[in-house]
């Protein structure tokens, strides 16, 4: 297989093959950075952590949380067909929100590094009969291993952003030999599609994003009683997982809200939780009075900001708020998803950096079910109008509640492409059975 491989995936590899020699090192260093379970070390090196189920087994790869939580609705349409399920990730906050919101039989395993004894070791012991890959994680040893083991292989609610677009297309042989290893590939907006077409892609065909029929998030009634009380009275915006550089601003647009709004609370959630204290810190020399839910800390009445550095909690915050400001949009990384606000009843705000969910945030802002605000001015005055006209802010998430249902449905359709493989894999079940 190699020798007819492109240069650039032959040279890869072979880097990779030898810097499997490195992972031990690798695990360590980010082990302390928070990024590693050193108890479930052996599932990057491709050792199984449980026995594989006996039957047909549907693999489900995610990269990290969003991708995860993408493939929420999938999973239980494939297990109302009682088949079995892997799903594999990459990052710690991943594998926390799968033990929290996803059913106990579901098995989550790290992926293995991309190296490829680790990738045949995960594929001899867990021998998937079908394997999803969520959006655009691509890992060039995993995929033609796959290949060659004739391992059907579909890529799922797939995205191809305008930056990815273009590097790839410097590599047109490397990225049209992994893009055709999939036998379909379902692209989320039709721009996708034409990207993942005239990158190599077969049998391309738009099914929409899974991202807008994932149900909103949930909230522990005890959690979110005691949050209430605490911040009853009060003013209440949530800046969500914010990005480094975009703190910041979301301090600035406190303090200049402070002047019309004296008891404002801002709930500040960064995306990545471990930076929670830093944030905190940096805010708190400013000589704002900040309050970390790390630490068990409450919001008081005369705490400014609240950093809500903790996983799992997003549906808890969002329902306290009624107005939320979407992090990743104010620096060029590319936004956040909003559906979860905005089924949760939040008007929402964001910044000129939509790249990664363009669709919906276009059509957000046509309908005026959301705000793009690319300056501070703006941004205060439209934070504060939604906050002092409570009919405004409403009409908006009325709008915005009618864009996230007319661009649902991708779920169905997904499960409809994939129909011919799980019709093949029950048949399999019944002849074990």
């Amino acid at each position: 297989m190699s020798s007819a491989l492109p240069f650039p995936l032959r040279t890869y590899r072979v880097l990779l093959r030898a810097a499997g020699l490195m992972t031990p090192v690798l695990l360590r260093r980010r082990a302390r950075e928070g990024k590693e379970d050193l108890e479930r070390a052996g599932e990057r090196r491709g050792f199984g952590g449980f026995e594989r189920p006996g039957g047909p087994l549907v693999w489900i790869h995610g990269a990290s949380v969003g991708e995860v939580l993408a493939a929420a609705g999938l999973i239980e349409g494939l297990r109302a067909l009682r088949l079995r399920i892997l799903l594999t990730s990459g990052t710690v906050t991943s594998a926390e929100i799968v033990a929290k919101r996803f059913p106990q039989d579901i098995i989550h395993q790290y992926l293995p590094f991309d190296s490829p004894r680790y990738v045949t070791r995960f594929l001899d012991h867990w021998q998937p009969s079908l394997a999803l890959f969520i959006e655009s994680d691509l890992w060039p040893n995993l995929i033609l291993s796959g290949k060659a083991r004739r391992l059907p292989m579909v890529l799922v609610n797939g995205r191809m952003s305008p930056r990815s677009f273009p590097r790839w297309r410097r590599f047109p042989e490397s990225i049209g030999e992994l893009l055709s290893s999939f036998e379909m590939c379902l692209a989320q907006s039709q721009a996708d599609g034409e990207r993942f077409t005239a990158l190599g892609g077969r049998n391309v065909t738009v099914t929409g994003n899974l991202k807008l029929d994932v149900p909103a998030p949930p909230a522990g009634e005890g959690k979110l009683l005691a949050l209430a009380v605490a911040t009853r009275g009060r003013p209440v915006i949530i800046a969500a997982s914010t990005h480094p550089g975009e703190e910041e601003i979301v301090l600035e647009a406190h303090q200049a809200l402070q002047n019309f709004f004296p008891t404002l609370l801002t709930i500040l959630v960064p995306r990545h939780a471990a930076r929670g204290e830093a944030v905190a810190a940096s805010i708190a020399s400013s000589g704002v009075r900040v309050a970390l839910r790390s630490r068990d800390e409450f919001p008081v009445e005369t705490t400014d900001i609240y950093v809500a550095d903790t996983m799992g909690e997003m549906g808890l915050f969002y329902r306290l708020s009624p107005v939320v400001l979407m992090g990743g949009s104010f620096i060029e990384h590319g936004g956040q998803n909003p559906i979860e606000a905005i089924k949760l009843g939040a008007a929402v705000v964001h910044g000129p950096h939509t790249f990664n969910f363009s669709e919906v945030y276009d059509a957000l802002d046509r309908a005026g079910g959301a705000r793009l605000t690319s300056d501070m001015d703006t941004l205060v005055r439209q934070l504060g109008q939604w906050l002092s006209n409570p009919p405004v802010r409403q009409a908006a998430v009325d709008k915005a509640v009618v864009v996230v249902e007319q661009l649902g449905g991708a779920l169905e359709k997904t499960l409809t492409a994939l129909e011919p493989y799980l019709l093949q894999l029950r048949l399999e079940r019944s002849a074990d059975a």
